[in-house]
């Protein structure tokens, strides 16, 4: 791989780990949206997909904080024969990951038209 291909990626990966670190609570509810998932899975998703780890004293109340605005609704659930919290996003969630969507779209329309050439 070309030294400029290795930089190329190097900084991709550094900004899906900002976005992901910066935007945490709508990364979790992307993750939710594709399946119904509890915290530890959660954890490991969101490490082997962007390569962060989140300490549960971090998911955890972010979860609550999610749930508590309606993005998120959980149940328990037993799965392997442990009882689980298991969380879904709720139309708000996907409400909110619409806008998020909708913002993106719109900065990367309104990029100065130099910043297009290179994409």
């Amino acid at each position: 791989m070309a030294e400029r291909e290795r930089l190329t990626e190097n900084f991709e990966k550094e900004i899906v780990q900002r976005i992901v670190r910066n935007l945490l609570d709508i990364q979790i509810l992307r993750l939710i949206q594709t399946e119904p998932m509890w915290g530890y899975s959660i954890l490991k998703k969101i490490e082997d997909k962007y390569g962060i780890k989140i300490r549960h004293g971090a998911l955890y109340p972010l979860l609550n904080s999610l749930e508590t605005k309606g993005f998120l609704q959980s149940k328990k659930e037993v799965q392997k024969g442990r009882i689980r919290k298991i969380y879904e996003i709720t139309p708000k969630g996907n409400q909110l990951i619409q806008s998020y969507y909708n913002v993106l779209k719109q900065q990367l329309e309104t990029a100065h038209p130099r910043d297009k050439e290179g994409m």
